[in-house]
């Protein structure tokens, strides 16, 4: 009795992987099919993956060119919005930094939520060789990829920290360790830089930095720039 319920556990074992078997392939061939009409070749209708938002399907992702990440940050460093961003953070915040002489062409400067580098691309027009830009999502060439919650960098290694985004420090997940890792971070004596959303009071912020002072405040375009030593 017991090998006769195994013969026939067996067999139905093998029919469930049959149906499963038959299944994946009329999927796999309905899926190709699609796409092949589609890119009319093929691996043409496949080959490209989509930097726009996620497709439906696969086959509308195969139907986007991949733009090439020295053009795309090309274009953007060509926008008029990127020079008046520019233009705009040399006035607020790095003039202060040259009149204290923190800042100068030896100087190391961390940009932390950098963005697509608008910062670090300020900085090296001005004659800072120097600079690291970091933010959650990495943007060649000028941005790698870092957590401002745990910076990989050893304790005082830049002279500057800065971050030009409005809301890097309101908007962190843990605001207290956002600050307490720039102050690690920053030398002594050093300076850190901070944009500050207009909503928020700058005693708020200013209390996250438990290790420095506000030295200075300037109005920026977007928010109020705090300097911090």
């Amino acid at each position: 009795m017991d090998g006769h319920v195994r013969r026939l556990l067996n067999r139905v074992s093998i029919a469930l992987a049959a149906v499963a078997t038959a299944a994946l392939l009329q999927l796999f061939r309905h899926s190709s099919s699609s796409c092949l009409a589609e890119g009319g070749g093929p691996f043409s209708a496949c080959a490209a993956l989509s930097l726009a938002p996620l497709p439906r399907t696969s086959c509308d992702a195969a139907s986007r060119r991949v733009v090439d990440p020295d053009l795309r940050f090309a274009r953007l460093r060509a926008s008029p919005r990127w020079s008046r961003r520019g233009a705009a953070l040399s006035a607020a915040a790095f003039a202060p930094l040259r009149r204290l002489r923190l800042l100068g062409e030896s100087s190391r400067v961390l940009c932390v939520a950098a963005g697509a580098g608008q910062a670090v691309d300020a900085l090296h027009a001005a004659g800072v060789g120097d600079v690291t830009g970091v933010d959650l999502v990495d943007f060649p060439p000028l941005v790698r990829r870092a957590d401002a919650h745990s910076l990989p960098f050893f304790d005082g290694a830049f002279d500057v920290v800065l971050s030009d985004d409005p809301g890097a420090v309101t908007g962190a997940l843990f605001p207290s360790r956002f600050a307490a890792e720039v102050e690690r971070t920053v030398r002594r004596g050093g300076a850190i830089v901070i944009a500050v959303d207009r909503r928020f009071g700058l005693s708020t912020v200013a209390r996250l930095f438990r290790k420095s002072r506000v030295v200075e405040v300037s109005e920026h375009v977007l928010a109020r720039v705090s300097l911090i030593l």
